[in-house]
């Protein structure tokens, strides 16, 4: 990933996609069952309110998607 905007604390690999910070399992699992032509998601930063930081339930964030020319989009609101 070469989109500072995006980074965060943790990278992941998981089915071919990046996964980038905090995203919920259930956005993951979204992802891999619909498998969209996108390099991956985001959670950038570290989001107070994501599940691992202060919350278990994802709460006051976006999850971003990106494609390969790093344009983003919404994936999911909480």
């Amino acid at each position: 990933m070469t989109d500072p905007a995006l980074y965060s604390c943790h990278t992941a690999k998981v089915g071919g996609y990046i996964i980038e910070g905090h995203v919920p399992a259930s956005d993951i699992r979204r992802l891999l069952d619909d498998r969209p032509t996108l390099v991956g998601l985001a959670a950038p930063g570290m989001p107070q309110m994501s599940p691992g930081m202060l919350s278990i339930e994802p709460k006051g964030y976006d999850v971003l998607q990106f494609n390969a020319k790093l344009e983003t989009s919404v994936y999911s609101s909480y």
